[in-house]
């Protein structure tokens, strides 16, 4: 049986990618959010501390690791009753994302909702259960007939929206009288640009397991994490997630007769990764310095920065088509992600990423400040 997959998105930019790589002093490519600097060498230590590997991981994660995961939610996340039986490493978090409805048992007759500007795996998950995907602007749309997964994302990919305590927690209850089960991708949750955020004494953007949201009660809820942004750990497929012990034991068992297992060395990366925050406050003030150049010369060049209060990437418009945009772009060497990518709310904005080097960054701030 075919499965009803969409094209794979980042093909229909062959032609414009060409075009910006004409460009004489190259692309600058600014469309897809791989991190380009370096592993901080405290994970490559511990990745080759590890090498020898010889025995079969646990699918569940040692309970070191997942102690300190469920330990870093509660310093980092203001999540103070994870439990390490609710907490599960996974390869990457579009793994999980891709996964989750099947993991779940979800198939035919069952909606998975997701946000209307959203990453598109949300919508890929769903039909590779056999289940139906639904974009949606708010919870209102749905009769008595709710969804049996909700995807929410904040901050989010690709617009940079953070949602805050009191949203989260209208979505919890919302979701708990009809048996809604929730997701929240909260990827880019240390790399908040709001004021004071993720500081000393100040919280970054808050996640469904936050005591704020859910009064420790984490009945229903997952949340999906990752470091390959925060950590530069993209190649390890280094994430996990955390939410009810219940769910979490259903995920465990059908990985185990799937052999989905994070690698024994990426299960020890991850451990060292939670552990340590001085890595991740390195990282975020790198992409700080990188925003920073690259937002005003947009705004500069008569772009409207949406949103993009969090993450990667800035959620740009010139109120247009945004293929248009998207050649506009490729004629000054630069590449970006059409909105198009998103849903069809997206259309009239591109996603420009953060994820290039600092000699490519300024290379684009050039290009873009010189009419």
């Amino acid at each position: 049986m075919a499965l009803n997959l969409p094209d794979f998105p980042w093909d229909s930019l062959a032609a414009a990618k060409a075009r910006a790589s004409e460009h004489p002093d190259g692309i600058v490519d600014l469309s897809v959010g791989t991190p380009v600097d370096p592993t901080p060498q405290i994970l490559q230590d511990a990745l080759a501390a590890n090498a020898d590997a010889h025995g079969y991981p646990q699918v569940w994660g040692t309970p070191d690791l997942r102690e300190a995961i469920a330990a870093w939610y509660a310093r980092r996340r203001n999540a103070s009753h994870v439990d390490p039986d609710g907490v599960m490493p996974t390869v990457g978090s579009k793994e999980l994302v891709a996964w989750l409805p099947t993991l779940l048992g979800l198939g035919a007759g069952d909606v998975v909702a997701f946000p209307e500007v959203a990453y598109p795996t949300y919508d890929v998950g769903a039909r590779l259960a056999g289940a139906t995907p639904r974009p949606m602007r708010g919870l209102t749309e749905f009769g008595p007939q709710a969804p049996k997964l909700l995807w929410i994302n904040s901050p989010g990919n690709p617009n940079g929206k953070v949602l805050g305590v009191e949203h989260l927690k209208k979505v919890v209850d919302w979701a708990r009288a009809r048996g809604v089960i929730v997701a929240s991708d909260e990827c880019y949750a240390e790399l908040d640009w709001r004021d004071g955020a993720g500081e000393a004494g100040q919280l970054s953007a808050p996640s469904i397991l936050d005591d704020r949201v859910c009064g420790g009660d984490h009945t229903g809820l997952l949340s999906v994490y990752s470091l390959s942004k925060q950590s530069s750990l993209a190649g390890y497929r280094a994430s996990f997630v955390a939410g009810a012990p219940a769910i979490v034991k259903q995920l465990v068992d059908v990985r185990k007769h799937a052999g989905m297992i994070v690698p024994w060395p990426v299960q020890r990366v991850l451990k060292t990764a939670v552990e340590d925050d001085a890595h991740v406050a390195a990282q975020k003030a790198i992409y700080a310095r990188r925003r920073a150049a690259l937002k005003p010369a947009l705004e500069a060049a008569a772009w409207r920065i949406d949103d993009s209060e969090a993450g990667l990437y800035l959620w740009a418009t010139q109120g247009r088509p945004c293929r248009e945009s998207i050649d506009a772009l490729a004629e000054l060497g630069i590449l970006a992600a059409p909105g198009d990518f998103y849903g069809v709310a997206g259309e009239q904005h591109v996603r420009i990423a953060l994820t290039a080097t600092d000699e490519r960054i300024d290379a684009a701030v050039r290009r873009l400040t010189a009419g």
